[in-house]
C-alpha cells in the first residue's frame, strides 16, 4: 500500500510513511503505509508489507513495556472502536487489516525525544565537534558506535516533511516545550522505557542502538485544576525509528576494530535502500528514482526479520 486512499473518512494529514483520518472529535485512525523515505525524499514504490511490520511492532512495544509506564494513545482509544465498527467498506477494511489502529486524539509536543544507548549517526557527528551530544559532555576516547556508559536524552526539532530536525540541548527543549516539569518527565520516561527494550532485545541477539519517540498531552482536571497529561503517542521502536543492531555482528566488528575506522555496523532497517542510493549517486532531491526489484524485497526481507528475531512473528 503506497497510499490509503479511505473514501470512508476525512483525511487530516499524510505524513512520510502515515496516514491520519478523523474518526470522532476524540479519536484517529492511524494508517502506517508501506511508504519509504530516504535522505528525506518519499520514494516512489511500496515495501511489501512494510507497515504491518511498522503496526505490530509499534502495538507490542505499546502493550508490553510502555503502558506500565504512561498512557499512550492506544490505550486511551475508546474500546468500543474497532477497525470493524467504523463503516469501512469491505476493500477498505481488507486493506487495512493489521496496518491501522485506533488511537486517542492528543496534542502533539514540538520535539522528538531520542535516547541514545550507543554514539552513532548525528551523535557521533556531534561528539567529533566538541565532545559533546546536545550539549551533554561526553567521555575522551569513544569512537563510533562506542556504548555509552548510561542511556542519554538527547531531543532534537521536529521538521516538516523534506526537512531535518536539528540536535537541541534539553534547555532548548525546555523553552520549546514550554513546561519544564513535562520535559523531566518526559525524559525519565523515554530512558525508562529505551532501557527495558533494550535489555529484552539484547537477549533475542539484538542491540536497540538509539530510538526515536514521540509525545504529546491532553487536559485532565485534578482537584478542580488544569492539568497536562503526558501521552506517549506515534509508532515505538520500529526499524523506522529505531537502530537494530545483530548484536553477534556488533561484537565482532567491534573486537576487530571497524567500528572504530569509521564503518557502521549492520543494521535491520532501511540501510540497504542508503546504500543503493548512494551507489547511482542520486542528488537526493524531488523526484526518487525507483528501486531494483531485489533491493524492494531485500528491505522487506530485512523488516520482518526484525520483527521475527524481537516478536518471533512475521507478516
Amino acid at each position: 500500500m503506497l497510499n490509503s486512499s479511505l473514501k470512508s473518512l476525512k483525511l487530516l494529514s499524510t505524513g512520510k510513511v502515515r496516514d491520519l483520518y478523523e474518526i470522532n472529535d476524540q479519536h484517529i485512525l492511524f494508517v502506517c503505509t508501506d511508504r519509504l523515505s530516504a535522505f528525506d525524499v518519499i520514494l516512489p514504490q511500496p515495501i511489501p508489507d512494510k507497515g504491518r511490520v511498522l503496526t505490530s511492532l509499534s502495538h507490542f512495544w505499546l502493550k508490553k513495556f510502555a503502558e506500565k509506564l504512561i498512557p499512550t494513545h492506544l490505550s486511551l482509544a475508546d474500546p468500543k472502536l474497532t477497525l470493524e465498527s467504523l463503516g469501512l467498506s469491505q476493500e477498505e477494511y481488507e486493506a487495512l487489516k493489521g496496518r491501522a489502529m485506533v488511537v486517542r486524539k492528543v496534542k502533539t509536543l514540538p520535539i522528538e525525544a531520542i535516547v541514545r544507548g550507543y554514539l552513532v549517526g548525528s551523535g557521533w557527528k556531534d561528539y567529533k565537534k566538541d565532545g559533546k551530544v546536545c550539549g551533554i559532555p561526553l567521555g575522551p576516547n569513544l569512537h563510533n558506535a562506542s556504548k555509552l556508559p548510561v542511556p542519554l536524552f538527547t531531543p532534537s526539532t521536529k521538521a516538516d516533511v523534506g526537512k531535518h530536525d536539528l540536535n537541541i540541548s534539553f534547555e532548548e527543549a525546555c523553552e520549546l516545550v514550554g513546561d519544564r516539569e513535562l520535559v523531566e518527565q518526559l525524559k525519565e520516561t523515554a530512558i525508562k522505557i529505551y532501557s527495558q527494550a533494550a535489555e529484552y532485545a539484547e537477549k533475542r541477539g539484538i542491540i536497540i542502538a538509539d530510538t526515536k519517540m514521540e509525545f504529546g498531552v491532553i487536559d485532565e482536571v485534578v482537584n478542580g485544576v488544569n492539568k497536562k497529561k503526558l501521552v506517549l503517542i506515534d509508532e515505538l521502536l520500529t526499524p523506522d525509528s529505531s537502530r537494530f543492531w545483530p548484536r553477534e555482528q556488533y561484537e565482532e566488528g567491534d573486537k576487530s576494530g571497524k567500528w572504530a575506522e569509521g564503518l557502521n555496523p549492520p543494521s535491520y532497517d532501511k540501510q540497504v535502500v542508503r546504500d543503493y542510493l548512494e551507489s547511482i549517486k542520486w542528488n537526493k532531491s524531488p523526484p526518487a528514482p525507483e528501486l531494483p526489484s531485489n533491493i524492494l524485497s531485500l528491505t522487506s526481507q530485512i523488516y520482518n526479520q526484525a520483527l521475527t528475531s524481537l516478536v518471533s512473528e512475521q507478516i
